[in-house]
């Protein structure tokens, strides 16, 4: 240790935190964040007014890259030249910038990412709204500073006429805060910054009206209003933009995409990887080809589509798994007085309408200076030349100017100024016609006078001028807005990545299903021998045929009174010949539950629709309960509660209905009971219902439920021992809910107990599975109607001691063939989407065994 020197111990961790903290402020204050007065980082900053002061103006020849860089450095940021250089390539791409301020010459990269050329290469001026941005800066309209060797000035902000803050945004990291501003429209924002100055408490939505959202300088669609008015309202926001896309179609029919502008900050040659990416893996389908088109005249990117792919479903996969689709995380930080503070929209513009306010003032102070300094020299020649004689005379008396100026000064009591003037004064200006020039603009530097000195004094008299300022930077260099808004609009909805189109959805009786694109059953001339059909076990059969398309919803209810969604799309697809996926495996079901149930709706977004359509339920100790399809349009992943159910009851039947149906319901002893729905008042999802039903003896229990709308449908019963009965709706009369009913067949030992009551027609077969597990098809054409009260006929013949299991109606077939009429049926209903779908009577069968 030299002499004279010692050593100061300190703690290691007040140390690390003081120059941390150090640190940390420095990057803050002086690198990462902008001033909320100009916009602008120091480097930024440096740049513009190193260009200005080197002469490299927008009516200047362009200057070497690599020279301005080094004038930026030399002076004022003592920093890497690539710092420098990249911040100036910056506000040169008029991608990244809304309104670039620098006129670059020159490989300045491009939107595909690609860098600028070497600094050695390229060349630069300032452009003309650049200027803007240091009008006046000579006059003292801003506080200057040493830069880092104390050898010269340098500005601690702009004194800029444009907001540039708001209409070039900023982004930057710092140490515990980053800032990320978007862009907007120079008109939109200079209104809004005069509608301000106008009435200082104007509000956000007030503001709002002439400030419509950002505006990207690679222009898209901004989707969604929600986040871009949060942002307006608090500084921090989520702006959701999407590039600008059509459809268009070709001559030989084929569809494809063209994109012509992209999301900000996205980058395009990334973009087509991404999008060439997942279509290899198979993860978008449709796209048969990408290709960048894009030239001198613009953005072109164009999708070629498959020929069966449905062009707005590709599109929004797009916007799904791609940048196509992209968000903007707004967080307005900036420096204010030198500290970083979270703005608003009105917070920003009062920021910078109040450093226009400071600019004016100030500038108003100088040229008053210089105005006053002129007019005391005009002063004193006016003096001179009114005693010109004299003053030539004293002037020729002095020995040497010093001594002039002193015999002139106290002849006339001039001031020294005055005197240097007099002495300094041309013979020219000894003529009359120069005499009469002093006098004239003696007076108007007077006038001038009067007038800064009311500016100085009238602050509506600075306002004024700050708002015809703005008015003339907005005629001078507003323009139309590149971002579209779209303001209504939602999160990805499920439905946009499949299109609506027609399918069959079939149930079996074991209760496996699967849709079947409509198509596959197009496929048939008339006098075909058919087709194969589902593949089921030995012991099922296709039960239930929906029309439907894609965007419409099943709704499952099972024994435990509980409803499940599932949209079409959401059921596995299958082709004809396939078994399907169990219904089990689909719903979020109770082991020890069923799905007894299936009703096929519209939209149930539609208010119309789920608010005049009504879901009646049965159950088995004779319960109805009518609800509104409403109460049924919100889906939840685990179900709801459709019906509350007793311990010793279970759900048989749900249908949808228009409210004016007939519903019939039977017992295992025989008896059944008609009523019209308009007796079962409308109740509550969670209610228990009410009595449908009366039975004798606590054994009994419903059997079935329908709803009759078709007065041209006939009732038809069956028994466990193999009889049914097939009689006409108006055997049975209209009572009141709640009753015991009449006979519907005559129950004895030789029949068994009663087992389903069915509505038919001559288009329907019967389907009958028995215990033993064989299946039987019977044509209803081939039974005909008999009286309610008699024991009805044998359909099906039992061997030893077998009985029926369950019986189901399907669509009437001939020959094993499927008829065209019958696949013209299915599209006629899936074409105009028929509402009475809940009514088993349009339920069409494809099985073939």
């Amino acid at each position: 240790m030299a002499e004279g020197e010692k050593i100061i111990k300190i703690n290691i961790e007040e140390e690390m935190k003081s120059a941390y903290i150090d640190y940390s402020m420095s990057v803050i204050v002086s690198r990462a964040l902008p001033d909320v007065r100009d916009g602008f980082k120091p480097v930024h900053r440096r740049v513009l007014y190193g260009m200005s002061e080197l002469g490299v103006s927008s009516t200047k020849p362009y200057k070497k890259s690599a020279r301005i860089v080094g004038e930026v450095l030399g002076k004022y940021h003592p920093h890497g030249d690539s710092s420098v250089y990249f911040a100036m390539v910056r506000m040169a791409q008029d991608w990244s910038l809304r309104y670039p301020l620098v006129d670059g010459q020159g490989n300045f990269g491009s939107v595909d990412g690609d860098s600028p050329a070497a600094m050695r290469y390229t060349e630069a001026r300032l452009n003309k709204i650049a200027e803007e941005t240091l009008v006046d800066i000579e006059k003292r309209t801003v506080d200057f500073q040493l830069n880092f060797d104390d050898s010269l000035q340098e500005p601690t902000v702009l004194p800029t006429r444009i907001p540039n803050l708001l209409v070039n945004g900023a982004s930057g990291i710092a140490v515990g805060m980053a800032t990320n501003m978007p862009p907007h429209n120079l008109t939109e924002i200079i209104n809004a910054t005069i509608a301000y100055i106008a009435n200082n408490e104007i509000d956000i939505d007030g503001l709002l009206e002439y400030v419509k959202a950002p505006d990207f300088p690679t222009g898209g669609v901004i989707y969604g209003y929600k986040g871009v008015k949060e942002a307006f309202e608090t500084g921090r926001g989520r702006v959701v933009v999407r590039a600008k896309a059509e459809v268009e179609t070709e001559a030989n029919g084929r569809e494809k995409i063209i994109i012509t502008e992209i999301p900000y900050l996205v980058n395009k040659a990334e973009l087509i990887m991404k999008i060439a990416d997942l279509v290899n893996e198979k993860k978008i389908e449709g796209i048969s080809n990408v290709n960048d088109e894009s030239d001198r005249q613009g953005m072109r990117i164009v999708v070629d589509l498959k020929k069966d792919a449905i062009a707005n479903v590709v599109l929004n996969n797009l916007y799904k798994q791609t940048a196509l689709q992209s968000s903007f995380s707004v967080n307005n930080i900036a420096l204010v007085k030198g500290r970083p503070q979270m703005l608003n929209l009105k917070g920003l513009i009062s920021n910078f309408v109040e450093h226009r306010h400071d600019v004016v003032t100030r500038r108003t102070q100088y040229e008053l200076e210089q105005a006053e300094k002129r007019a005391h020299i005009l002063e004193g020649l006016i003096i001179a030349s009114d005693n010109i004689d004299e003053v030539i005379k004293i002037i020729r008396a002095a020995a040497s100017p010093d001594e002039a100026r002193e015999n002139l000064i106290q002849r006339f009591e001039l001031s020294d100024i005055q005197a240097r003037a007099i002495v300094d004064m041309r013979l020219r200006q000894l003529t009359g016609l120069e005499q009469d020039k002093l006098r004239a603009e003696f007076e108007e530097l007077m006038k001038e006078i009067a007038n800064l000195k009311d500016i100085l004094a009238s602050e509506p008299r600075r306002m004024e001028i700050i708002t015809t300022e703005l008015e003339e930077i907005r005629d001078k260099y507003g323009d139309d807005r590149k971002t579209d808004i779209v303001y209504s609009s939602e999160e990805f909805n499920p439905e946009d990545f499949y299109a609506d189109e027609e399918m069959v959805i079939t149930i079996s009786h074991m209760g496996y299903i699967k849709r079947t694109p409509l198509a596959e059953f197009r496929t048939q001339n008339r006098g075909g021998v058919g087709s194969k059909g589902s593949t089921t076990r030995d012991e099922d059969f296709i039960e239930h045929l929906y029309p439907a398309t894609m965007h419409n919803t099943m709704l499952f209810f099972t024994k435990k009174g509980r409803c499940f969604w599932l949209k079409v799309y959401e059921i596995p697809e299958g082709a004809k010949n396939t078994k399907g996926r169990a219904i089990q495996n689909l719903l979020n079901i109770e082991g020890d539950d069923q799905v007894k149930a299936f009703i096929k709706v519209k939209k149930l977004t539609e208010a119309d629709y789920v608010n005049n359509h009504y879901i009646i339920m049965g159950t088995k100790k004779g319960i109805i309960k009518k609800s509104l399809l409403a109460d049924y349009s919100r889906p939840r992943v685990n179900g709801v509660n459709a019906i509350t159910i007793k311990e010793d009851d279970e759900l048989i039947q749900a249908r949808l209905t228009e409210g004016e149906s007939e519903i019939l319901m039977a017992t295992r002893s025989g008896r059944a009971i008609r009523f019209n729905e308009t007796k079962v008042r409308c109740i509550g999802r969670t209610g228990l219902g009410v009595r449908g039903i009366t039975m004798d003896t606590t054994s009994d229990e419903v059997v079935g439920m329908i709803c009759v709308s078709d007065e041209n449908e006939d009732i038809l019963v069956v028994s466990e021992k193999g009889f049914g009965k097939r009689s006409k709706i108006e055997d049975y009369r209209i009572t009141n809910r709640g009753g015991k009913g009449v006979k519907t067949m005559k129950i004895t030992d030789k029949t068994g107990a009663l087992i389903t009551i069915k509505n038919v027609t001559d288009d329907n077969d019967l389907m009958i599975i028995n215990k033993s597990g064989i299946t039987i098809r019977l044509a209803l054409s081939e039974l005909r109607t008999t009286g309610r009260a008699t024991q009805g006929v044998k359909v099906i013949n039992l061997r030893n001691g077998d009985e029926i299991a369950s019986v189901a109606k399907v669509s009437a077939y001939k020959e094993e063939e499927i008829e065209e009429e019958e696949i013209e049926e299915v599209i006629e209903d899936v074409t105009e989407d028929s509402e009475n779908v809940g009514d088993s009577s349009e339920e069409i069968n494809d099985n073939q065994e």
